[in-house]
């Protein structure tokens, strides 16, 4: 079998997880804070803070910018259901903006529109969280241009993009936005094996983060408030926070991953232009590229007809394509909140044609070729 995605481990992963069971720190120690600054350096960023996972990471975002009961949050149906549910941790209500045809992601006009009308009716949201799809940014200058015409906060759900670029520079500097979060699960461009990081220009931002990521509690000599808390061994718990740290094996590991990730997201890219040139005369729809983004290319998600059969066909050629995603508002969970199908109708025509194919660092030309070959077969017989 052909996986749609797949981690990338060098020996040189190993050895550096491996120095780490031999050290003194499992947890808690010097790993963490160089992975820390080995992915803010890489998006020109002043602070990282990396947690165990990039639901964990939005949902401390989201508690840094007092996301809470009253307030409201939006993002888009094409995603994984965590850029929705962590609005629901925070005790704030959730909706969705409807994604651009061409690039599946949040369309700058329906936020406008859907913007002035909350606007009139008293709804506007706190947070935003644009997703960026499949390695590739949204577009971020005029989804961040409205925001902050109207006073909303963004959190780019960056999950897919570590190495990618918007405008000449990279997708994390936060210059549309106020946090910037990304996932290294094993199927991402740079994994932890489990982990995510929120990236952010903004000292008091990364001071709640920390926070929030273990425990509301801090050793701070100058956050302390206790009159008895006079002694080396003093912490305080000053907020409701979570355990949400990353170990020292996932940092050693992401620290050795980030030494290869131009060479990762390079590869990437030139599998995406080989993909485009294979399949030009297919019966299929490639994914858009914009001229200003350049994508980390996480996924190469095409568009077929009679997607069931295909996706069939293709399982059964050893190919194991997936989908990505089926909207978020169709879910059960989110129907019983009273959401339907037809609620967003751009995102629900990309699902109902969308497969994401093989796309991953070690994919050769060769697993390349037969991807290409499976899938012309397949669509031969519908």
């Amino acid at each position: 079998m052909i996986p749609y995605g797949r981690q990338e481990i060098s020996d040189e992963d190993i050895e550096a997880v491996v120095r780490v069971l031999r050290s003194d720190y499992l947890t808690q120690g010097p790993a963490v804070p160089a992975f820390e600054a080995a992915v803010a350096s890489s998006c020109n960023a002043a602070f990282g803070v990396a947690v165990n996972s990039a639901t964990s990471a939005l949902h401390i975002a989201c508690m840094a910018l007092d996301l809470g009961r009253g307030d409201w949050l939006w993002t888009v149906p094409n995603t994984f259901v965590a850029s929705a549910n962590v609005g629901l941790y925070c005790g704030a209500d959730v909706s969705f903006v409807d994604t651009d045809p061409q690039t599946y992601m949040m369309c700058p006009d329906a936020l406008a529109e859907k913007l002035a009308a909350a606007e009139r009716a008293g709804t506007l949201p706190k947070v935003l969280i644009p997703v960026h799809f499949a390695g590739q940014s949204p577009a971020m200058d005029r989804i961040g241009a409205l925001a902050k015409q109207y006073g909303v906060r963004i959190i780019e759900d960056a999950s897919h993009a570590i190495g990618a670029a918007y405008q000449g520079q990279p997708v994390g500097d936060c210059t549309h936005s106020d946090i910037t979060v990304f996932s290294f699960h094993p199927v991402k461009i740079v994994t932890t094996a489990e982990g995510g990081l929120a990236t952010t220009q903004d000292p008091e931002l990364a001071r709640r983060m920390e926070l929030y990521r273990s425990h509301g509690v801090t050793r701070d000599p100058a956050s302390l408030t206790g009159e008895e808390l006079d002694g080396p061994w003093a912490y305080e718990q000053v907020a409701l926070g979570y355990n949400y740290r990353m170990t020292e094996l996932q940092a050693a590991l992401g620290c050795s991953q980030m030494t290869r990730l131009a060479e990762f997201v390079e590869r990437r890219n030139q599998l995406a232009t080989r993909y485009d040139r294979l399949l030009t005369d297919l019966p299929l729809t490639c994914p858009a590229q914009s001229a200003n983004a350049y994508s980390a290319f996480h996924l190469y998600p095409i568009q077929v007809d009679n997607r069931a059969v295909v996706f069939a066909a293709l399982r059964a050629a050893g190919i194991g394509v997936n989908v990505h995603y089926i909207p978020v508002h169709t879910q059960a969970y989110w129907r019983n909140r009273g959401f339907n199908w037809g609620d967003y109708p751009n995102a629900e025509s990309y699902y109902k044609r969308a497969i994401s194919i093989p796309l991953y660092f070690g994919l050769t030309d060769q697993d390349q070729d037969q991807v290409v070959s499976s899938l012309s077969a397949a669509l031969n017989v519908i």
